[in-house]
Formats: C-alpha cells, structure tokens, sequence
C-alpha cells in the first residue's frame, strides 16, 4: 500500500513539474517573439501631422495606451535621452481608436511618458500617424535625421517588456551620440496596435479593454 501511495505521489509530482515547465517555456516563448514590423517610410511622410526638427534628428514612438509591454520601452526611452549627446525632437504618439474619446488614452502608461523630459505626448485618433509610419505593433520607434531620411527603425527592448541593455537602444544611442550604429533595425516587442475591437491582449492573455486603467 506505501508502494502504491508512493507511485501515486512521485507521479503527482512529475505531472506538475511537467506542467510547470511547458508553462515556463510557452512564458519566454511569448517574451522573445517579436510583434509585426513596421513598413517603415525611408522619407518622413508629407502628411505627417508631427513637425519633424529640420535642424536635428527626430524620434517616434508609437504606442498602445493600455498595452503593459509598452511600460519597458517608454523607460529605455528615458534612459536613451538621458544618456544621449545630442537630444531629439521626441514624441509618444498614442493610438486612440474609434469609439473611444480622449480620456481612453489618460493611462498609467501616457501619464509616464508625460514625465520623460522633452518628451512630447500626441494622441492619435483611429491611429492615423500609426498607419502613415507604417506601424503594427506597440512601442515601434524611429529616428529621423534632420534631411528626413530613416536612420533606425525597430525596438527599444530587447524582449516582451522587459528593460535592460539591447540592441535597439544602443544602436539609437550611437546615431545620437555621432557614431557608426551596430544595427539600424531591430525587433519590436510589444502588443499589437489594430486588430478586432483595437484591443491588444497582455502577456496574461487579458484584454486591455475600452476601459481607464
């Protein structure tokens, strides 16, 4: 009978540890797979509503108001203009999408990127400056130069909202800072920005919803 209860419970505990482990794994495979790239325009579009800096470069990041991923781009944003030589024209331009008012967009997430200096913050009605640069996924960015041609066109993290080192913002450092980039393009991680009802889900699977957070 102990050899039963045995048997019993050494399997109990292999089907959990079994269960732990594809849930770890189907964890840092949603973390390290990249959102859709943007098409991304080699020229600052003409009917950008965004005033690009015609003396220096200009920086775009478009995001999701109520994607969570987001939280960890707009924080290596703050760490690269801190760090940077020579500071960007810098906006955050937040989709709003269609059946929503202003106040959708007064998240958590826009409130933090308010208090990034010289950062400027645009609310983008049914994501008409997300579809101009071409943008699918949440936390996009670009770099322009000053002659309107794309510099740099991907992430600033390098996995789903986690911060730290990585590629996309030391490249976009190293074009601040006058230097030879390591990469010009790098993968964007974070929550899609269109798609049924505009709602991206989160890293728990949760929609986001039409509600404030």
């Amino acid at each position: 009978m102990t050899s039963r209860r045995t048997t019993i419970w050494t399997a109990g505990v292999l089907v959990w540890l079994t269960a732990v482990s594809c849930g770890l794994v189907a964890l840092m495979n949603y973390d390290n797979r990249p959102g859709a790239p943007a098409q991304a325009p080699l020229i600052w579009p003409a009917d950008s509503a965004l005033v690009r800096d015609v003396a220096g470069p200009t920086l775009v990041m478009l995001a999701h108001p109520r994607c969570d991923c987001t939280r960890a781009s707009l924080g290596e944003l703050a760490e690269l203009l801190a760090r940077a030589a020579r500071r960007p024209r810098t906006f955050v331009v937040f989709i709003r999408p269609a059946g929503t008012d202003d106040a959708w967009t007064d998240t958590s997430l826009s409130s933090a990127a308010v208090r990034i200096p010289g950062v400027t913050v645009v609310r983008d009605p049914l994501g008409a400056e997300a579809r101009r640069f071409g943008v699918e996924t949440s936390g996009q960015t670009f770099l322009y130069g000053p002659d309107g041609r794309l510099l740099f066109a991907g992430g600033a993290t390098g996995s789903r909202g986690k911060p730290g080192d990585n590629l996309g913002r030391a490249s976009l450092l190293s074009l601040l800072n006058g230097e030879r980039p390591d990469r010009t393009s790098t993968p964007v991680f974070g929550c899609p920005l269109f798609g049924p009802a505009d709602e991206p889900r989160g890293p728990g699977g949760h929609s986001h919803g039409s509600s404030p957070n």
